[in-house]
């Protein structure tokens, strides 16, 4: 087992390795503490856009669903008239300075996730690690642009922002403890606008775990798409009858992507990879399998490699979120009080 598998199996308990990572974890939680009152104090700076902004992110290390929500939301908030533009630190970006993420641009220049949001959500999008800068040459760029969205950022104090949305899944809080004790980079308490939960169901026990009032968000995927060309579709159902089917996820979190494929009613082999894992290695070459569907975060990574685009077992997978419209109108009504340029 590798030590990501060991502490993710201990983050949802408070079993010997947790409690013994328990005296760690206070010194981290002292420490992102004081960092957030050196921010509110003004002794670290931060920066305030022009128009308002809204932070999408998690508290819980690993992924929750923050791109399927990121999008969502940018629909919604171009539906209610809104122009918005996204930022994002890029994973794994190179190049200095922010960039704009074009036709263009690749995954290994701007991260998966902006390619992704760009090419699904049809917006401005721009990546930096200094998330004020990526925001300034948005608006810059496009200053149509009235409302930024930003993927992620959450703990990037350094930018000012008008809305957090806080993003959970059925893991809730784990067992409630901060790094290396548990799963949290903050602690369960902190503050925030928005509370969602990206699960199947928002039991009570649940949604009192992350406190906050939750909105549900689900996941779902009616569609495959083959890799070599998106065009063609087929019902994700009917992959059932396609042979020996094998199901690959690099994101933060494997098993949902799993889940909602066997909720289809699908039968297949697992193949967890790690998150933003960059399938340079081949990982498909010796697997023995008809049909092998991959996520769409993944798939804008494989359609880069020739070879895997190339190869006729590769469908995608898209997902959309769903969420209460309500969750629109009560974001915009925090952003009240700022002007939409």
């Amino acid at each position: 087992m590798t030590l990501e598998s060991v502490l993710t199996r201990a983050w949802l308990g408070r079993g010997p390795l947790a409690c013994a990572l328990y005296p760690v974890s206070l010194l981290f939680r002292a420490l992102a503490g004081l960092r957030g009152l050196l921010y509110r104090a003004g002794i670290l700076q931060s920066s305030r856009l022009p128009v308002p902004v809204i932070v999408v992110g998690n508290i819980f290390i690993g992924g929750t669903g923050k791109t399927p929500l990121t999008i969502w939301l940018v629909e919604q908030l171009r539906a209610a008239g809104l122009k918005p533009g996204v930022i994002s630190r890029g994973f794994g970006s190179k190049g200095a300075g922010p960039r704009p993420v074009t036709a263009l641009s690749t995954p290994a220049d701007v991260g998966d996730e902006p390619v992704l949001i760009a090419t699904r959500a049809a917006c401005p999008v721009f990546v930096y690690r200094d998330r004020a800068q990526a925001g300034r040459a948005l608006l810059a760029a496009h200053p149509e642009v009235n409302v930024i969205v930003t993927d992620d950022g959450l703990q990037h104090y350094a930018l000012q922002r008008d809305v957090e949305v806080v993003l959970f899944d059925g893991r809730g809080v784990g067992n409630g403890w901060t790094l290396p004790a548990g799963p949290l980079r903050e602690p369960p308490s902190r503050r925030r606008d928005v509370t969602v939960v990206n699960a199947p169901a928002l039991t009570a026990p649940l949604a009192a775990s992350v406190g906050g009032h939750p909105y549900r968000m689900v996941l779902a995927g009616d569609t495959a798409e083959r890799l070599g060309d998106r065009r063609e579709r087929v019902p994700l159902r009917e992959m059932s009858g396609r042979g020996r089917l094998v199901a690959a996820a690099g994101i933060g979190n494997p098993a949902r992507f799993f889940r909602m494929l066997a909720d289809a009613g699908l039968a297949f082999r697992e193949l967890p990879l790690p998150d933003h894992h960059d399938f340079l290695d081949r990982p498909f070459a010796r697997v023995d399998a008809d049909v092998i569907l991959v996520t769409e975060k993944d798939a804008v990574k494989c359609a880069q490699i020739e070879e895997l685009r190339n190869d006729p077992r590769l469908w995608v997978v898209p997902v959309s979120a769903r969420l209460d419209a309500a969750l629109v109108d009560h974001i915009v009504e925090k952003c009240r009080g700022r002007t939409f340029a």
